[in-house]
């Protein structure tokens, strides 16, 4: 056979054996698909908790994601909790899932999985994972949306150096490491983390499309809420008091509990500002609910009870926790969201819903994706008291003008979502590899 033909057919059987390549205008509006004969095989590492629905809503918006974007793809989920019917709600929606616990169930997976995916959250939270793959099978691993905190969420004091520098080595052996707000990646970058891919990736749940549509409807008919005719508020104090979650088993941090009760005013008077003048200025009214178990009280205290009694008329208090699929369920009715959460402002904007974000140093950096999607002038840092004197206008605007509010949402949406397509296309060219 002449060299020629030789190169022919070599060229011919490497094609075969490849992943598809997909064109940058194919990526523009459709999914992604493989014809392999075996399809690729991910362990997603994620669900960190059931206590705040925007834990819960990290996996099934990455499930959702692959779903849409890599439909052949076979993916197993690793979770640390699947309790209060979470683990059902994630079956229904995603019939071909496998959930995987026992040791025996993750031995198998570890055997059988190319790829560990670790998901969004607050931190590299299951870090001891990510490194017991790495040292048990050899095999590649990325991480989906994650924030990299200069201190952690959950305490009072800086990360301790070599605690970072041990997440930075990990960040640095992975395929991938996407970031969801700017600052994790500049400090990433500036602490030497060397992963050859380290980029923008948004939170895993903005594609979050749970829905309980029967539950919020009735909720809705019950506090007398018309489609489009309210705003949902969110309160949040600056520390999640988890030692009033009993599954938590958490003894008070008397340091939070005192920045808390420090901050509780300060960090809700302009939301009721902006109750008082959307309720006297439009027809809209408003629904205080929560995003953890935690933030029922903290609502009724903060918000509801201190209002005068004509806008309370018009103001609905949810005493009660919820789960994703309603909470979503409700918010795509409403004209928007303003409050001191992150997440459910994340599910609003992956239904195009306009919402704002207000945060402090407490926080981490997380609340920058708000900027970062261009949505800086529905971001408010509250430790900046030239942003808490703006809020109560910018969340008059949105009650004022929905349509104006909800372009805007739209656009924010459609630039998450082509980066979504672009981060699953950079999955697959990892597990090419």
């Amino acid at each position: 056979m002449q060299r020629r033909q030789i190169l022919k057919h070599l060229t011919a059987a490497a094609a075969a054996c490849a992943w598809p390549t997909v064109t940058a205008s194919a990526w523009a509006g459709t999914s992604v698909a493989t014809q392999a004969a075996t399809p690729p095989k991910i362990l997603l590492r994620s669900s960190w908790q059931t206590v705040n629905i925007g834990d819960i809503a990290h996996t099934p918006g990455v499930l959702a994601i692959l779903e849409r974007e890599w439909p052949d793809a076979e993916v197993r989920l690793w979770p640390s909790r699947v309790d209060n019917g979470v683990r059902e709600i994630l079956l229904s929606r995603f019939p071909k899932l496998t959930i995987v616990q026992s040791s025996k169930e993750v031995s198998q997976a570890f055997k059988e999985c190319d790829f560990l995916l670790h998901g969004s959250g607050p931190s590299l939270v299951a870090e001891k994972d990510v490194v017991r793959w790495k040292t048990e099978t050899q095999k590649p691993y990325g991480i989906y949306g994650i924030t990299l905190p200069a201190q952690s969420s959950t305490s009072t004091t800086p990360t301790p150096e070599a605690a970072m520098q041990a997440t930075i080595a990990v960040l640095s052996g992975a395929s991938f490491v996407f970031f969801r707000d700017s600052v994790s990646l500049q400090l990433a970058k500036s602490l030497g983390c060397s992963s050859p891919i380290m980029e923008f990736g948004p939170d895993g749940a903005f594609a979050t499309d749970l829905r309980d549509d029967t539950r919020a409807l009735q909720f809705m008919k019950t506090n007398g809420l018309e489609k489009g005719k309210f705003l949902c508020c969110i309160p949040r104090l600056r520390y999640t008091p988890y030692w009033l979650v009993p599954e938590k088993n958490t003894p008070r941090d008397e340091n939070k509990y005192a920045r808390n009760e420090a901050m509780k005013e300060h960090d809700h008077a302009p939301h009721r500002a902006a109750i008082e003048r959307i309720v006297r200025e439009t027809d809209m009214k408003i629904l205080i609910c929560p995003e953890d178990k935690t933030q029922m009280a903290v609502g009724k205290e903060m918000l509801f009870d201190k209002l005068p009694s004509d806008i309370q008329k018009r103001c609905v208090w949810r005493s009660d926790y919820w789960l994703p699929g309603e909470a979503i369920s409700t918010y795509i009715r409403s004209a928007g969201l303003f409050g001191n959460e992150m997440h459910s402002p994340i599910m609003c904007m992956g239904h195009a819903i306009p919402a704002i974000v207000c945060r402090w140093a407490e926080q981490t950096s997380k609340g920058i994706m708000w900027k970062d999607i261009g949505l800086q002038d529905w971001l408010f840092d509250f430790d900046n008291e030239a942003d808490v004197q703006r809020l109560p206008d910018t969340a008059f605007a949105i009650a004022k003008d929905p349509a104006a509010a909800k372009a805007t949402a739209s656009a924010a949406r459609d630039r998450v979502k082509k980066r979504q397509r672009e981060t699953i296309r950079i999955l697959q060219k990892a597990m090419k590899k």
